[in-house]
C-alpha cells in the first residue's frame, strides 16, 4: 500500500465563536463566550445601519473569539457536536469551512444555566487547511496557493466522520425528524 502524501493531510486551522447583540445582550454574550472559552473576547462594531435591530454604524453589535490551540478546539468540538446530536447538514459545509449554530448554551454537556446570561445561543465556524498554506500568508517570499489545494466539502465530511464520528445528513428537516422516524417514512408520506 502506497503512503499518502503528508502535504495532502487536512487539519483544523482555527475555530471562531461569535454571538450578536446590542447593549444588554452584548454584555451577556461576552460573559457566555468567556465562560465557554476563557479567552480574550473581541468586540465587533457595525458598519451598516439596521434600524429594526437598533444598530447604527460604529455601534457595538457583537463579539467573537478565535481559537487556534488544537487540543482546546478538539475538546470543545466534541462537546459542541454532542449538543447538536452529532449531526450536521451538507448545506453547512462549504469549501474550507464548516459552520453551525447552537441554539442554547445549556445544551452543551458540562455547562449549567447561569442567571446573569439567561438563554443565549452562538455560532461556530471551523476553518480547514492543508499543510503549506503558510506560503500564501507569510510576508517574505510569499508564494501562490493553488485552487486544487483548497479543502473540498467531501474531504471535510470524511475528516469529521473519522475524527469526531459525526453524521452528515442531506436536509435540515431530515435532521429534525430523527433517524428512527426517517427510516419509517415512505416516499408518499414526504
Amino acid at each position: 500500500m502506497k503512503n499518502k502524501n503528508v502535504m495532502q493531510n487536512i487539519e483544523i486551522e482555527k475555530m471562531v465563536l461569535n454571538c450578536g447583540g446590542v447593549d444588554d445582550k452584548l454584555e451577556r454574550s461576552i460573559k457566555l463566550l468567556n465562560i465557554i472559552t476563557g479567552e480574550k473576547i473581541c468586540i465587533i462594531k457595525s458598519t451598516k445601519r439596521l434600524p429594526s435591530f437598533g444598530i447604527s454604524p460604529g455601534k457595538k453589535s457583537g463579539c467573537k473569539v478565535t481559537l487556534r490551540d488544537r487540543e482546546k478546539i478538539n475538546s470543545l468540538l466534541k462537546r459542541f457536536f454532542a449538543a447538536v446530536d452529532n449531526k450536521v447538514t451538507k448545506k453547512q459545509i462549504t469549501l474550507n469551512h464548516l459552520s453551525f449554530g447552537i441554539r442554547e448554551y445549556i445544551e452543551i454537556p458540562g455547562i449549567e444555566y447561569n442567571r446573569d446570561i439567561g438563554m443565549l445561543g452562538f455560532e461556530t465556524s471551523l476553518v480547514f487547511k492543508r499543510n503549506g498554506k503558510r506560503v500564501k500568508l507569510r510576508k517574505i517570499k510569499k508564494g501562490k496557493y493553488p485552487k486544487k489545494e483548497e479543502v473540498k466539502p467531501e474531504e471535510i465530511i470524511e475528516y469529521l466522520k473519522k475524527n469526531f464520528k459525526l453524521e452528515v445528513v442531506n436536509k435540515k428537516w431530515q435532521q429534525a425528524i430523527g433517524e428512527k422516524h426517517w427510516n419509517n417514512l415512505t416516499r408518499n408520506q414526504l
